[in-house]
C-alpha cells in the first residue's frame, strides 16, 4: 500500500513537472514554426502549423529589417563585456577576499549596492553625464554602463567562491616558487571556474537582452543593437508577425546556444553558491 502511494505521488509530481516544462517550452516552438508561416496564414490561425514553409522570412528579416547588423552590434558589445567584467570581477573578487585594507567594507558594500539600484532610475543621469563628456553614439559607448551594471554580481559571486579555496593551496604554491600572478590565474582562477562560468553566461544574458541603455544612448541605426532592431517590425497600423518571429528566432539562438553548451557550469555555480550560503 506505502508502495503504491508512493508510485502515485512520483507519477503526480513528474506530470506536474513535465506540464510546467511544456508551458516553458511550447512558446519556443511556437516562435519556431509561426515564423515559417506567411502574413496571411498566421492572421487566420496563430496556433496551426504552417502549410508551406517559408524561408523567405528569415532572408527578408536580415535583408528588410538589417538584423545583420544589429546581431553584430550585440555580439560586440557582448563579447567585449563579458571579458572584461570576467577578468575585473576575478581581480577584484581575489582582492577583497584574500586581503584586508583600510576601507575594504566600504568597497565591498559599494558593489554589493550596485545590485539593489534598478537601472531605469539611472537612465536620466546617465544619458546627461554620456552628453556632457561627448559619449553618445559611439561604437563603445553601451560597452561602459554594462561593464558597470554586471560587475557587482560578478564580484559578489567571485568573493564568496575565492573565499570558500584554501588558502594553504596558495601558500604551498608560493613555497614552491610559484608568483603572486601565477597562483591567482594558474591556480585559484581555475578552482572558480564553475562562478566564473555562471558569471559570464548572467552577464551574457543581461548584455545580450538589455533594451532601455541601447535605446536611450544610441541614435545611429549603424550602432543600434538586436532589441532596438526588433522594434523595426513594428509599424504605425500593421505588424508583419512572421518577419518579427524570423527575426526573434534569429535574435534568442546566441542565448539558447550559450545556454546548451555550458548547462552544465551553470549548474555547478549555482550549487557552489547554494552550498557556500
Amino acid at each position: 500500500m506505502k508502495k503504491t502511494v508512493k508510485m502515485v505521488k512520483a507519477v503526480a509530481a513528474n506530470m506536474l513537472v513535465a506540464v510546467f516544462s511544456i508551458t516553458c517550452i511550447f512558446p519556443i516552438i511556437w516562435m519556431l514554426y509561426s515564423s515559417l508561416k506567411t502574413d496571411k496564414e498566421f492572421s487566420l490561425d496563430i496556433l496551426s502549423l504552417p502549410k508551406h514553409l517559408m524561408f523567405e522570412n528569415y532572408t527578408r528579416a536580415i535583408a528588410e529589417g538589417n538584423i545583420g547588423t544589429y546581431f553584430v552590434n550585440s555580439m560586440f558589445n557582448t563579447v567585449i563585456t563579458v571579458c572584461i567584467v570576467i577578468v575585473i570581477s576575478f581581480v577584484t573578487g581575489y582582492c577583497l577576499s584574500r586581503f584586508k585594507f583600510r576601507g575594504r567594507t566600504f568597497v565591498y558594500y559599494m558593489f554589493l549596492s550596485g545590485m539593489l539600484i534598478p537601472i531605469y532610475a539611472l537612465l536620466i543621469p546617465i544619458f546627461t553625464e554620456f552628453k556632457t563628456l561627448g559619449l553618445l553614439n559611439k561604437k563603445y559607448t553601451l560597452i561602459l554602463p554594462y561593464i558597470a551594471f554586471a560587475l557587482p554580481v560578478g564580484v559578489f559571486l567571485v568573493e564568496s567562491s575565492v573565499a570558500s579555496v584554501p588558502i594553504e593551496i596558495e601558500e604551498a604554491a608560493c613555497i614552491d616558487g610559484s608568483s603572486f600572478l601565477h597562483t591567482m590565474f594558474a591556480i585559484v582562477m581555475p578552482m572558480c571556474k564553475p562562478v566564473l562560468s555562471t558569471c559570464a553566461i548572467l552577464t551574457f544574458l543581461n548584455t545580450w537582452n538589455e533594451f532601455p541603455l541601447a535605446l536611450v544612448l544610441i541614435r545611429s541605426n549603424a550602432l543600434k543593437t538586436m532589441p532596438i532592431g526588433l522594434t523595426n517590425f513594428v509599424g504605425s497600423y500593421t505588424v508583419n508577425y512572421p518577419l518579427m518571429l524570423a527575426a526573434l528566432v534569429v535574435s534568442t539562438l546566441p542565448v539558447v546556444i550559450m545556454y546548451l553548451l555550458f548547462y552544465n557550469q551553470i549548474m555547478k555555480g549555482m550549487m557552489a553558491g547554494a552550498v557556500k550560503g
